[in-house]
């Protein structure tokens, strides 16, 4: 659509009001306003809402392997050098994780609380760069013999350091001839690591393979396999592939089967928010509509004139489309420049708002990360955009149909 300079002069000063139309100017101003922080905070939330996916995915995955194999019976996973190895032969396959799992009890100066162990072999420790890349504390070459990695959060609790020694019990005990006694070991922190994710900082404790063997009562054997893939997000092709390596002797449960439900919550969540945050646009949009059919009611003598002097009914609907128009790209201008800032800078910003009115703005116990995560699409960035202005464009069509369609007769006589 082509503008002509005389309609975009009278759509522009139609925009700027008078005294004594200063309420419809206020209606239009808040139009604005209203589609701006709609833009704005739609553009925030699907940020937000992608990179809590991504870190929260890119963590679990490089934690975890992306296909672990368990014994068929459950139970002790024995021989599984050999499986490892037929399973390493595989095309896509990475790397293959013998690891042990089981749950204790730590106990440190009277304090006892519940943790998850995970035995690994230095190498396969050394190897994994979510947990190697992120030592707070100590190194990678303090995991062997008897010392294990924490994660921070848990040496925070517990009051640990590195070299502090703690006393892991075993949820199965000891028999003996006075009966059942609990079975402990003491470690020493040769560790502790920060990850960035609550659940793991606070709960795991890594420990090497054979100490784990020791400790949980399965020499020569294994909880798990652990197998990472060149591509887990193609997780079906994969299993396939393997699957001839573990014949009958084992079963796979991949990534997306043990966070099927987290995942798919944060997805029906993303959506959701969408469509609720998309009605603050619509909200805008109706304002609009309103502010441009008081204007055409207070401008019909204005464009009883303009038809008389020889504006045609396509000039006088283009006028008021502009006028209603712009309200509507200026908004969404805005809105996309307030919503790519703040994403930029939401750390900056929470840590600020933190500050300044002294409260836990995020806590990690509740939303798993340590900071707020922001991963704009782009994609997603320009839907909300077309999606702004569509809805703004549309808010325009029938006042200005209903002021071209206004007789100037009647428009001059009820003046």
């Amino acid at each position: 659509m082509i503008f002509s300079p005389f309609e975009r002069m009278v759509a522009m000063r139609y925009l700027r009001a008078r005294r004594q139309e200063g309420f419809i100017s206020v209606i239009a101003g808040f139009s604005l306003l209203g589609i701006a922080l709609g833009v704005a905070t739609l553009i925030i939330v699907m940020a937000v809402m992608n990179g809590f996916r991504h870190e929260l995915l890119g963590r679990i995955l490089g934690l975890n392997g992306h296909i672990n194999i368990y014994a068929v019976p459950p139970g002790a996973l024995h021989d599984f050098d050999a499986m490892a190895d037929r399973l390493r032969q595989m095309p896509g396959v990475l790397q293959v994780t013998p690891s042990i799992e089981g749950q204790v009890l730590v106990n440190v100066g009277g304090i006892a609380s519940g943790a998850v162990v995970r035995g690994l072999r230095p190498a396969d420790f050394a190897v994994r760069p979510t947990l190697s890349t992120n030592i707070f504390e100590g190194s990678a070459a303090g995991f062997s013999d008897d010392k294990v990695a924490i994660g921070l959060r848990m040496a925070e609790r517990l009051g640990l350091h590195l070299g502090s020694s703690m006393t892991l019990i075993a949820p199965e005990g000891k028999s003996t001839a006075f009966g059942t006694v609990p079975r402990l070991r003491t470690y020493q922190v040769g560790a502790i690591f920060n990850v960035g994710m609550f659940e793991y900082d606070n709960t795991f404790i890594y420990m090497p393979l054979e100490s784990a063997q020791l400790f949980f009562r399965l020499p020569d054997a294994v909880t798990s396999l652990e197998v990472f893939v060149a591509d887990p997000y193609q997780i079906r092709a994969a299993r396939a592939a393997i699957l001839p390596a573990i014949a009958d002797r084992g079963r796979m449960v991949d990534w997306q089967q043990s966070n099927a439900s987290f995942f798919n919550a944060l997805q029906v969540e993303r959506n959701v928010m969408f469509l609720i945050l998309t009605l603050i646009i619509l909200v805008a949009a109706f304002n609009i509509i309103s502010s441009l059919i008081m204007l055409v009611k207070d401008k019909g003598r204005d464009i009883a004139i303009l038809r008389t002097m020889g504006a045609t009914r396509g000039m006088i609907m283009r006028i008021f489309f502009l006028s209603g128009a712009s309200i509507g790209v200026l908004g969404t201008i805005g809105g996309l420049i307030l919503g790519v800032l703040f994403c930029e800078n939401i750390e900056s910003i929470r840590q600020f708002m933190q500050w300044l009115t002294n409260t836990n703005l995020f806590s990690p116990e509740i939303y798993f990360l340590s900071r707020i995560p922001a991963d704009m699409d782009w994609h997603e960035v320009f839907q909300v955009v077309v999606m702004a202005l569509a809805l703004s464009f549309g808010a325009t069509v029938y006042p200005s149909w209903r002021a071209a369609r206004l007789d100037p007769v009647e428009a001059l006589r009820y003046e």
